[in-house]
């Protein structure tokens, strides 16, 4: 399998980019198989990669800007787009191997720097009044609501072709959820996929991320209820997702 990774920058992190890097050589993928794009400034040269430089000051963390170039030059079909502060786990490519080549979305378990999970399979629109923030990372072999989940632009993969359909909606920048309407739109068409068996992990600066640690056993029992009811759920076609009218009409963007 050949990849292209991807990681966007805002600058002035190349301790984290040089990491990133690191734990991509180590994963032993042939020359051929592989290469990295640095979108943003940064003043590093390694093997195998190369820096596509931007201008900062045309719009403030643009960074759906920044993954439509990487999805462009991309050289091979499946692309990793990962942020500055993610870096691969020793047996990510061999995951990937076992794993295989047909998917068109796909998620890995994204670790916090405490081994808890980040916001990696994740709802987001389902309709369950019960469901807080938290509950909504679902189990991973939890593969049957793809329809009402989103990804976090924090790290995902695609193939080059599906990105070039779906390209990231440029009137989003960082924070506006870029992210949020790419999945709502791209969900309907394509399912979405989680590869258990590769697994990446934020860097120490990043901090904790999405969750909060440790939770008692009220929340555990209420979180089993949860997990039933979603197990009973099937899956639609398609949603017509008021989440997405809803969250455009908020952030004043326009499709």
């Amino acid at each position: 399998m050949k990849f292209t990774f991807g990681i966007i920058t805002g600058g002035a992190q190349e301790n984290n980019i040089n990491a990133i890097i690191d734990s991509i050589e180590m994963q032993q993928i042939s020359e051929l198989d592989y290469e990295i794009i640095i979108i943003g400034s940064c003043n590093i040269s390694r093997r195998n990669t190369s820096v596509i430089s931007f201008n900062e000051n045309e719009k403030r963390a643009w960074i759906s800007r920044k993954k439509n170039i990487l999805t462009k030059e991309a050289l091979f079909e499946n692309i990793v787009y990962l942020h500055d502060y993610v870096k691969l786990m020793p047996g990510w490519y061999e995951g990937f191997l076992k794993f295989g080549n047909n998917f068109q979305v796909c998620m890995n378990p994204i670790l916090n720097t405490d081994n808890t999970r980040f916001r990696d399979w994740v709802l987001y629109d389902l309709p369950l009044s019960d469901m807080e923030r938290d509950e909504k990372m679902i189990p991973y072999n939890m593969t049957h609501l793809s329809k009402w989940m989103y990804f976090s632009g924090t790290y995902w993969i695609a193939k080059k072709s599906v990105m070039e359909e779906f390209p990231l909606n440029e009137l989003c920048g960082h924070g506006q959820g870029e992210d949020v309407v790419w999945s709502l739109q791209i969900r309907d068409k394509y399912d979405f996929n989680i590869n258990t068996q590769s697994i990446v992990k934020l860097l120490p600066s990043t901090g904790k991320g999405w969750n909060k640690g440790k939770k008692g056993a009220k929340f555990y029992e209420m979180r089993e209820k949860i997990i039933e009811k979603l197990e009973k759920i099937k899956q639609p076609t398609r949603v017509t997702s008021p989440g997405l009218t809803g969250f455009l009409k908020r952030h004043g963007i326009q499709l």
